[in-house]
């Protein structure tokens, strides 16, 4: 990605100078992926409401680095406020699953699906796969500030204690390289935010605990199969991953967002994301 391109995607150089390191690094990936579906021309269902300036994906109400990326939605007769299903939406059904909010709000993302073929390919356990396609889905589907964090609280109720460590650790080990296991510091970071770019210190912080967990290497393989996976040359079906999914994704009887667990509630702002309450 065009390095201006990149600047004007966030509001302009002054948009990025107010974002601490973190946010950059969110940034600059929401970016790329975006571009990377724009090329495939990869737009899905929940993509449905876009603006002249570009593509936007409507359940993403919290990303938006200085600009409004949504109009208010239109109140129904009798309404002062908007509540309840957004029509400018697919509606979601009574007991939603993983899948459906792929279809229907996260969106089949083109750097998801390509982080969990690149893993396969290199040959990793499934639950590393499986981590790779779900490393991102809040940033895809929820809020991409501290994705790692708020990603793995959203599926840890549904998957296993691994899977939802590893997407939590990425995020601050992507700030780190590990020469020996073949994952340098990525040129992106220095080419888009210059080389005095420092993540905050809990990243730091955060990073030293993971690399001396017994699941350091499912995290670090996230990140490894991170970096590579914007080719826009190369197009990888949801189809693929639905065996995987049911394998280690446990549905709720009840469906997302209505089952009670912890992460209930991300789930219920993914179906009603513009509720005035």
């Amino acid at each position: 990605m065009d390095r201006r391109t990149f600047i004007a995607s966030v509001g302009g150089a002054a948009a990025l100078a107010s974002m601490d390191a973190n946010q950059k690094a969110d940034a600059l990936e929401f970016a790329m992926g975006k571009e990377l579906e724009e090329k495939q021309g990869n737009m899905s269902s929940a993509d449905a409401d876009v603006k002249p300036n570009g593509y936007i994906a409507p359940a993403r109400v919290f990303r938006t680095y200085g600009k409004d990326e949504m109009d208010i939605p239109k109140k129904q007769p009798g309404e002062f406020f908007h509540m309840g299903h957004d029509n400018r939406l697919p509606r979601m059904s009574d007991k939603p699953s993983l899948l459906e909010f792929f279809d229907k709000r996260i969106g089949h993302s083109s750097h998801l699906l390509q982080s969990a073929r690149l893993a396969k390919i290199n040959g990793l356990p499934e639950k590393t796969v499986f981590a790779c396609l779900l490393h991102d889905i809040s940033v895809s589907g929820f809020i991409s500030g501290d994705h790692g964090y708020y990603g793995s609280q959203l599926v840890a109720p549904y998957v296993d204690e691994e899977v939802s460590w590893a997407i939590k650790y990425h995020q601050s080990l992507r700030f780190i390289p590990d020469e020996e296991v073949g994952y340098p510091y990525p040129e992106a970071y220095i080419r888009y935010f210059g080389e005095d770019f420092k993540p905050e210190p809990y990243i730091f912080k955060d990073a030293e605990y993971a690399r001396n967990h017994k699941w350091y290497m499912t995290a670090r393989q996230i990140c490894i199969n991170d970096v590579y996976s914007f080719d826009p040359n190369v197009t990888v079906s949801m189809d693929d991953y639905v065996d995987i999914i049911g394998r280690n994704f446990h549905e709720p009887e009840e469906g997302l967002g209505y089952d009670n667990s912890p992460s209930s509630h991300m789930w219920r702002t993914m179906i009603f994301p513009n509720n005035f309450l």
